[in-house]
């Protein structure tokens, strides 16, 4: 909401001056600490006491050109200045602002003096949009005639004096949901006045009524009371079209809203002041002259102000709630609708310029209501958003005698007769109000803000606001309170301890650390995810998401087989199943990579699978959560993957797992979401297997490898090889970890000995590496696979597979036959056990 800091000022004496930049800004920082954001502060009307009233005197063409022309104009004791103006609005004798030479409008656009044509330019005649008066830039405004007894008229006058306001300042305040009554100047001028200790001064309006009553000339009836508690009209007749005075003009303009005419504009100055919503009829082609409120027949139709068909009710009833399904109506006496009660008025019965006589309605409709109508027709007006959040039902009546107040003066302003007030108001409150009641108890506000204020104190900070202390009043008893009627939010004593807060100052209470006996931490998979992200993450990998709704066809690229999760209703009629594994999404994520040349990456991602349950095992299907890994650098191969594993274990701290390799299905009547090695190379893939202890089977953690050829193929991707990892994250989570135990450091130095042996391709380099490690027992301190070869010298179908085998004792220097003694023993179980051989 945009609020004019001289509009807050006639409502409250505050001391901010908008020439005085620091007052303002310290201004905007108690609204801050009021809990009203200050998103925005802009100062208008730069220039306007630079700007002065001029005659026109004189108009000539100017020889060439037939768009713009000479005047003359006087700006008072005789003093005469020529401009060249290209406005045609105005003539001689009108008296109209000039901008003069060295004088600067807003938006810091500096008055020059120029020559055009041959003639030179003192000057500046200005419209009002130039001034920021008002949209206009038609043409130059045109304040009057000189001469026509408008002693008002001053010639040389700054137009600041003119027209009673100047330089102003706008704060464009963020109003929560929970503050309806600061969307209105009342509202921030009333938290501003507590805070200051100011008297508030909302206006009194004074109506002098007369001609035939209001109860002889209009109706109003409320069929749902449901849906409107209460509607009241007033009626004035001889309504003239008029302008409204500049002042309401302005004001409009800085709070957002275009001036129509005066009728219209008081409407929303009335709204903008006092947060009542209100809408004025032409009561002349009002059939009936009255109105009605009910609900919207399904299909019913309405033509708005805007001028588009705005089509109601027909929304299917949620649950059990009657107002669910329920559009809101204003009809005339004849049960035509006219409006759409508390989000925009219709356009039979529009304010024009032969509007003589005005039905005005302010009503208290029911909040929730209001915000499914506006929802429902796509209309999000400023009366449906204060109807949504609630307004105050004690002021409908000062609100509907302001509306007449300002459209009287308007008409005076403007030398008009003065519009009649019909005496009294027609009224139906089927539900009249009550202020509600909420109980504070003192102790328990201390308790939550941390303070230790006295329950005098607490009443003193709520008073000013609109709270009213009943009861005893004695100092150790609970505070019972009325709430302000205009504060539809307060329901509970917890609303009232925040407001104590706020008016006491956010920024005076201490800050603590709150304590809680129940300390939260993460469990074991979300604690094993996190540390695999970072893992991951150090192995340069960047995070990945793809989805998970998926194309069958991609599913069966990777390798999937078996009945899919299906989806009932696919956004894509492509993507209609839900994935069964994360290989054919990393493998369409490198290849939009390769497509826009960055083909060599490394990706991880985090995510759930999917497959069906046996049949009569549940409706739902069955879903697991997965972490993989694709090593897509220039070089990376089954190799760093099986390295990348050993990195996440060590990490993870965990022990017994072993690396089997087996066939692309796992053995044992595995689940349908255990992982396997379809898709992956069957000779450079594993699986990562906890073997079976005590009663609990054997589980596997994973798979690592490498992607099949065909696989990389069917996706396109250009890489000879790329290395995989695949783990299921709940039960990584729950594999056994190695003992919390820091293992002692030797003195004493270390010996190593390289072993390269020729083994069956089909052997994993695991296998060799755990048997190297049993045969050296204690001695063994670090096992390390650093090369394996393919090629001469090595019969077809197997591999070289170096090992590089530390050797350590804790008390002692090794000698040479303890490390003679080791190798054999390493060579014989290798040999022994994996058909393998020693290779020179």
């Amino acid at each position: 909401m945009r609020a004019p800091l001289s509009w807050l000022c006639e409502l409250t004496p505050l001391a901010a001056d908008a020439r005085d930049r620091a007052s303002v800004v310290e201004l905007a920082s108690e609204l801050d600490s009021l809990g009203l954001v200050v998103e925005g502060t802009d100062w208008v009307g730069e220039g306007l006491d630079e700007v002065v009233l001029a005659r026109v005197l004189e108009i000539g063409a100017i020889k060439g050109a037939d768009k713009i022309r000479r005047v003359v104009v006087d700006r008072g004791e005789g003093e005469t200045v020529e401009v060249v103006c290209g406005a045609w609005n105005f003539s001689e004798g009108d008296v109209v602002p000039l901008a003069p030479v060295g004088s600067t409008l807003p938006g810091d656009f500096r008055i020059e003096r120029r020559k055009l044509r041959g003639v030179v330019s003192n000057g500046m005649l200005c419209s009002g949009r130039e001034l920021e008066l008002s949209d206009d830039h038609a043409g130059i405004l045109v304040l009057g005639r000189s001469g026509e007894g408008d002693d008002r008229l001053e010639l040389g006058q700054p137009l600041s004096e003119h027209l009673g306001f100047g330089l102003d300042v706008v704060f464009d305040l963020a109003v929560e949901p929970n503050r309806p009554d600061c969307l209105s100047m009342v509202g921030v001028a009333r938290d501003l006045a507590a805070r200051y200790g100011l008297p508030l001064e909302i206006p009194e309006p004074s109506l002098a009524e007369s001609g035939t009553a209001a109860a002889e000339l209009a109706t109003v009836v409320v069929e749902s009371p449901e849906l409107c508690q209460r509607l009241i009209g007033r009626v004035l007749t001889g309504i003239r079209p008029a302008p409204s005075p500049a002042l309401v003009r302005r004001r409009l303009l800085l709070a957002g809203m275009r001036p129509i005419n005066h009728v219209v504009d008081a409407s929303n100055y009335v709204m903008l002041e006092l947060g009542q919503p209100n809408h004025p009829y032409d009561l002349g082609r009002l059939g009936g002259s009255g109105l009605k409120v009910r609900p919207a027949a399904p299909g019913e139709t309405i033509v708005t102000l805007d001028g588009e068909t705005r089509v109601l009710g027909g929304r299917p009833r949620r649950g059990d709630d009657p107002l669910s399904d329920k559009d809101l109506l204003i009809c005339n006496a004849h049960d035509v609708p006219v409006g759409i009660a508390g989000v925009m008025g219709g356009q039979s019965s529009e304010i024009g310029e032969e509007t003589g006589a005005v039905l005005l309605e302010v009503a208290r409709f029911t909040p929730v209501a209001v915000g499914r109508t506006a929802r429902h027709v796509g209309l999000r007006t400023e009366a449906s958003v204060r109807f949504e959040r609630g307004v105050d039902p004690e002021q409908m009546e000062r609100a509907a005698a302001r509306f007449c107040q300002l459209v009287v003066e308007a008409a005076t302003a403007a030398d008009l007769p003065a519009p009649v007030v019909a005496p009294g108001l027609v009224d139906a409150n089927p539900v009249p109000f009550a202020r509600s009641r909420v109980t504070l108890r003192p102790p328990r506000a201390n308790a939550l803000l941390g303070l230790d204020l006295a329950p005098e104190l607490m009443g003193a900070l709520l008073a000013p606001i609109g709270y009213e202390a009943v009861g005893d009043g004695r100092p150790e008893a609970e505070l019972e309170l009325l709430v302000p009627s205009w504060r539809p939010d307060v329901s509970r004593e917890v609303d009232v301890i925040e407001d104590v807060a706020r008016t006491y100052g956010y920024q005076r209470i201490p800050r603590t650390s709150r304590r809680s006996p129940a300390v939260g931490r993460l469990d074991a998979t979300q604690s094993t995810r996190r540390r695999l992200r970072r893992v991951l993450t150090g192995l340069g990998a960047d995070e990945a998401w793809t989805g998970s709704i998926v194309d069958p066809s991609d599913e069966e690229l990777a390798g999937a087989r078996g009945a899919f999760i299906t989806v009932a209703n696919p956004m894509a009629a492509e993507e209609s199943v839900m994935r069964a594994g994360l290989l054919a999404g990393l493998m369409k994520a490198v290849r939009h990579n390769a497509a826009h040349r960055n083909p060599w990456v490394r990706l991880f991602e985090v995510g759930d699978v999917f497959a069906a349950r046996p049949e009569g095992a549940g409706m739902l299907p069955e879903e697991c959560e997965r972490v993989a890994l694709v090593l897509a650098l220039e070089g990376d191969d089954a190799a760093a993957a099986v390295n990348a594993w050993r990195v996440v274990s060590e990490a993870l701290g965990l022990a017994e797992v072993e690396l089997r390799q087996q066939a692309a299905e796992a053995p044992g009547g595995a689940g349908a979401l255990e992982v396997d090695l379809r898709g992956l190379h069957q000779a450079r893939s594993g699986l990562l297997v906890v073997p079976a202890r005590d009663e609990q089977p054997e589980a596997v953690l994973g798979a690592v490898g490498e992607v099949d050829p065909e696989v990389l193929a069917a996706f396109g991707l250009p890489h000879g090889r790329v290395g995989w990892l695949e783990l299921d994250l709940v039960r990584l989570a729950g594999a056994p970890r190695r003992p919390a135990q820091a293992r002692p450091v030797s003195r004493y130095p270390s010996s190593d000995v390289d072993l390269a042996f020729s083994v069956d391709e089909a052997v994993p380099a695991a296998a060799v590496e755990e048997a190297v490690r049993r045969a050296a027992g204690d001695l063994c301190e670090s096992v390390e696979l650093f090369d394996v070869y393919r090629g001469a010298g090595l019969a077809e179908g197997r591999r070289s597979l170096a090992f590089r085998v530390r050797l350590c004792a804790s008390d002692h220097t090794l000698t040479d036959a303890e490390v003679a003694e080791a190798r054999r023993a390493c060579i014989e179980a290798v040999e022994g056990s994996l058909a393998a051989a020693l290779r020179d």
